[in-house]
């Protein structure tokens, strides 16, 4: 219970409580990107997120979680129109990554592509949405990152 709440009220005041919150905003942008291109998390997706989340952040599980926890957030603004759309989600990572051109180093493909095994390969439109967003991400990370 006191985990819980802990949990809460972090999520509540990231912004002022955890270190480099921006960073770990960006990248709970960019999974957003992945995990809610076709409107919903799959079970599959959901358990990629948190590897992913983990190896990012492999030696803080409480930062790993909180960087779920804010995926899962701007899901869920995503799915009930609150303030964030998807269209504008990219829009949004695109301005920030050249804002501050260190945030392109955060895109990791590999990491975003493993995403990849949760599509189904019938679900052609998802599958080519999927390529067309890493390579839109690829951009990104090629024309801002900082060499």
């Amino acid at each position: 219970m006191l985990k819980r709440l802990k949990r809460r009220i972090i999520k509540m005041f990231r912004e002022f409580l955890v270190h480099h919150n921006s960073s770990l905003e960006y990248r709970a942008k960019l999974l957003t990107l992945i995990v809610s291109a076709n409107g919903e998390i799959s079970e599959c997706e959901k358990q990629k997120l948190k590897e992913v989340a983990h190896s990012i952040y492999a030696d803080d599980i409480d930062r790993a979680m909180l960087l779920i926890d804010t995926v899962h957030e701007y899901h869920k603004k995503i799915i009930t129109n609150n303030g964030l759309d998807f269209e504008h989600l990219i829009r949004l990572v695109e301005k920030e990554t050249k804002e501050v051109k260190r945030f392109a180093q955060k895109i990791d493909i590999n990491l975003l592509k493993e995403f990849s095994e949760c599509i189904e390969e019938e679900e052609e439109e998802e599958v080519l949405f999927n390529q067309r967003l890493i390579e839109f991400l690829e951009n990104l990370k090629d024309e801002y990152g900082v060499l």
